[in-house]
């Protein structure tokens, strides 16, 4: 087995060599440094116009490569999960073009929250734009942003901020009178984690997955809602009630918000 210092160089060369290929970067917690020793191994392969997930699957690694679009057809779309020389391998597909459209939409305070398999209140499509910005570049070569889009953090806050309070006042009207704790406590977690998109946006700051999400926006303190919840129409109404004020100390954009 090669050392962690090989490993990615060795790989992203194999993916570099691959038809239609301009880059390949390293990203996930490998690449901010926050990983542990179990860690994955998440890269990305950028290609314009054409690239054939066949190509990938011809390199003969262990595990499930996808086709084109087969995680939904967003800007998250597709990629193949891998065991290289014993380690856990992701590896992203991402079109340059599409990557290239969603920083001009960013840059103009535009975006689209995509269902995705594993992140709870689904991702921005700016998401493509903060891996740029955090991700190691191993192969070729890439933009990076040089700044937080202004824009962005004009509307990404009230935009995430919205859905949270939504999801909470529906489960206050719709969930806790009938005393459904497990949708209560669903509801909550994913108002936590839309608020926690809010928070980050209004800071300026990218995130490209939910690990670690809620603790960074500072709503920690929706845990103990969580855990004491009762499937008691009352309880569960107070409960929700004090998810919302967490949720509005936190995450609310000011009036007249601006970069």
């Amino acid at each position: 087995m090669t050392d962690d210092s090989s490993f990615p160089r060795d790989t992203a060369d194999r993916l570099a060599a691959l038809p239609g290929v301009r880059a390949v970067a390293l990203g996930g917690s490998r690449a901010q440094g926050t990983h542990r020793p179990g860690s994955d191994w998440d890269f990305a392969v950028y290609y314009r116009d054409r690239f054939d997930p066949a190509d990938l699957r011809a390199v003969g690694w262990e595990g499930e490569v996808s086709g084109i679009g087969d995680w939904g057809g967003g800007v998250f779309n597709g990629g193949a999960w891998l065991v290289i020389d014993g380690r856990r391998v992701d590896v992203h597909y991402r079109d340059l073009g599409v990557v290239e459209h969603e920083w001009a939409e960013a840059e103009r305070g535009r975006f689209r929250v995509e269902p995705l398999l594993f992140h709870l209140a689904g991702i921005p499509s700016y998401l493509v734009v903060a891996e740029l910005a955090v991700n190691q570049v191993l192969r070729g070569e890439l933009p990076r942003p040089a700044a937080y889009p202004p824009g962005l953090r004009r509307s990404a806050p009230e935009h995430w901020y919205g859905l949270a309070t939504a999801t909470l006042a529906y489960a206050k009207t719709g969930h806790a009178p009938r005393g459904a704790l497990t949708q209560v406590a669903g509801a909550i977690a994913l108002a936590a984690t839309q608020a926690a998109h809010a928070v980050l946006a209004a800071r300026g700051e990218w995130t490209t997955n939910d690990k670690g999400l809620i603790a960074r926006a500072g709503l920690r303190e929706a845990d103990d809602i969580v855990a004491g919840l009762e499937p008691e129409p009352g309880t569960l109404v107070a409960a929700l009630g004090d998810a919302e004020a967490l949720i509005r100390q936190a995450a609310r954009p000011p009036t007249g918000f601006t970069a």
